[in-house]
């Protein structure tokens, strides 16, 4: 069986992906008692009140969480997310047994935490955005916000932030509000990481995807429900059947393009589809185009003001 280079790239992307995350939760969230949202934050939690082993701990939660997705995503929730899901699992227990699960830091001052939820946050962020890279996951909570969104009206991103938040809140009662508030820290650090490294470090920012299909209003129905997203669909006609057809044109971010490529396939598999980069996305759900007009012309102005007046000319 031939191994594409493509596939290596993936798996090297999961596998350094799980590492990096790995060593943030043992080596910083953890010892610090930040539960910043995920099962990796419930695991924080068991640890401190039971003392039960964190690795194992989101291996016991995750494997469910894979079952569910496996059922309700289908094949999307494959091999490349299982060996993720473990891997992160291996390499917590891993950095945890050579470290110790007390970390690098004293934490006898306020700063050891912050710097924890900053380099936690930077380190698990780096890690899941590589293994997302890949078309993968590491399992999580991040599957009962995709089902809570599947199955009601709320958009993914409410959704997996309604169930971070339930672990943040449970870690306030478990270790007080003043880690819960680094924990929301470490939370917005690693999502800020995730979007950099899936949509800038070594990629594009998102993906067009023409899809031309004899199923197109069942295609529309599930990129809505499934993905979240939108799209566009116009008419058209085949110049070698000289058949009306219709294309849908949808942008959705570098991390959602696999999810779309299963829906239509599982919905057509006869569909035709071309993916191409999409640099730069303005307007709803994306960079907000008037943030992008006004930053514009503020370093117009800018350049402007810095430019030196041309010499007058004298008799």
């Amino acid at each position: 069986m031939k191994i594409s280079v493509r596939s290596v790239k993936e798996f090297l992307f999961i596998i350094i992906g799980a590492l990096v995350a790995g060593f943030g939760i043992a080596a910083f969230s953890m010892p610090a008692k930040i539960a910043g949202g995920g099962v990796n934050g419930m695991a924080t939690i068991l640890y401190h009140t039971f003392g039960f082993e964190p690795g194992l701990s989101m291996l016991a939660m995750n494997v469910p969480l894979f079952l569910i997705g496996l059922k309700v995503f289908g094949p999307s929730y494959g091999a490349k997310s299982l060996l993720g899901m473990v891997l992160l699992s291996v390499s917590v227990t891993v950095t945890g047994k050579i470290i110790g699960y007390e970390g690098i830091m004293s934490y006898n001052e306020s700063i050891d935490i912050l710097l924890s939820a900053i380099f936690g946050g930077f380190f698990l962020g780096t890690g899941i955005g590589l293994v997302m890279k890949s078309g993968a996951n590491t399992g999580g909570t991040d599957i009962l916000g995709q089902i809570i969104s599947k199955y009601t009206p709320s958009p993914l991103g409410t959704s997996i932030l309604m169930v971070d938040a339930t672990v943040i809140i449970t870690g306030a009662f478990v270790f007080g509000i003043e880690r819960a508030m680094y924990a929301v820290i470490a939370l917005y650090v690693s999502s800020q990481m995730i979007n950099y490294v899936i949509m800038v470090m070594g990629t594009k920012y998102a993906k067009t995807a023409f899809i031309f299909s004899e199923k197109m209003d069942l295609i529309k129905k599930l990129v809505l429900e499934e993905v979240g997203h939108g799209g566009t669909i116009f008419e058209g006609e085949g110049i070698y059947t000289g058949m009306q057809r219709k294309m849908l044109m949808a942008v959705v971010p570098n991390q959602l393009i696999n999810r779309l490529t299963v829906v239509v396939h599982k919905t057509d598999p006869n569909a035709f589809m071309v993916v191409e980069e999409a640099y730069k996305v303005l307007g709803e759900g994306f960079t907000p185009i008037e943030k992008e007009a006004v930053d514009y012309l503020q370093g117009v102005k800018r350049k402007a003001r810095k430019k030196p007046s041309s010499p007058i000319a004298k008799d």
